[in-house]
């Protein structure tokens, strides 16, 4: 087949490497357009670019599909399918009806739960034991299209968003070649989405880390978690700000938000309790819990939060 990929961030590279070392031709990349980051604010090229550069596929950076120009590069390659993976724009129905297969998005969750902009941070913050990837035909909707294929796999118990992030990516590269294979020899049959089970995930801001010890210890260890890499959970220690990193669930108990032991650093919730492993004090580096107390005086009994 030949392809034009669209996608932007990490999760969108295992996919794009895997269709350019497939017997696929991919043609064209689209992605999102250089951004400011960091302290400096540098001029940074997306994920997706870097990668698409190192394979010697051309790459087209459009900021609108409204203006008609991105459609005409489209159409100039005549490609089979548009294959997109977190490319963060809406496409037009004239890009969807463009290539002969359509357009196939790749999708970090089990449709039709969790479209949206966060479905594997949700699926971590939700405490979540199954997730996957889908692949569907795209359609105007936000990720509403017929499904074509998923990929499951179970979410393990200390799992971080992002190390979820990571397994999801590599699981789609492989979906998107399971799908192509079947699109292109007719094996698969596009199925409806059940509307009734479908939910929807809206993107995580830092309104999302302050962490409740009055919640259970398995809602908190969720948050944690489901806050790694970005933007991290966050608490108050002797009046500083304190970023979590790491936990793990316990069984002692005690008043939510106390410190029920120093070593291992051991804080009561809700309901259970959770032993921080990890964590940055404002100003500082990440480090562990043992090299934090070590530098602080604190007792059983104290509280946080």
């Amino acid at each position: 087949m030949k392809i034009i990929y669209m996608g932007t961030p990490d999760f969108a590279v295992p996919s794009l490497k895997a269709l350019a070392n497939s017997e696929h031709e991919v043609v064209a990349v689209f992605t999102q357009p250089d951004k400011p980051k960091g302290r400096k604010m540098i001029l940074t090229p997306p994920d997706v670019k870097v990668c698409a550069a190192k394979l010697n596929i051309p790459v087209y950076q459009p900021t609108t599909f409204k203006d008609g120009k991105a459609l005409e590069i489209i159409n100039s390659y005549n490609p089979d399918v548009i294959v997109v993976a977190a490319y963060g724009k809406i496409l037009p129905k004239s890009v969807l009806d463009a290539p002969k297969y359509g357009c196939v998005n790749i999708h970090g969750s089990l449709l039709p739960k969790y479209r949206g902009a966060a479905p594997i941070q949700q699926s971590v913050l939700n405490g979540d034991k199954i997730t996957g990837v889908t692949t569907m035909l795209m359609d105007v909707g936000l990720d509403t299209g017929d499904i074509l294929m998923t990929a499951q796999t179970e979410i393990g118990e200390n799992e971080t968003s992002g190390e979820l992030f990571d397994r999801l990516a590599i699981l789609g590269g492989g979906l998107i070649l399971d799908t192509l294979f079947a699109l292109e020899n007719n094996t698969v049959t596009p199925q409806k989405q059940d509307e009734s089970k479908a939910c929807h995930t809206s993107k995580i801001d830092k309104s999302y880390c302050p962490i409740d010890f009055t919640k259970s210890a398995a809602e908190v260890h969720n948050q944690i978690r489901g806050l790694n890499p970005w933007p991290i959970a966050t608490t108050q220690i002797c009046g500083k700000n304190i970023k979590i990193y790491s936990s793990r669930l316990c069984e002692k108990s005690g008043k939510s938000g106390t410190i029920i032991s120093v070593k291992p650093f051991v804080v009561a919730c809700g309901e259970g309790s959770v032993e921080i492993l990890e964590l940055q004090p404002e100003g500082k580096k990440r480090m562990s819990s043992d090299a934090f107390i070590a530098g602080h005086k604190l007792c059983e009994g104290d509280t946080i939060g």
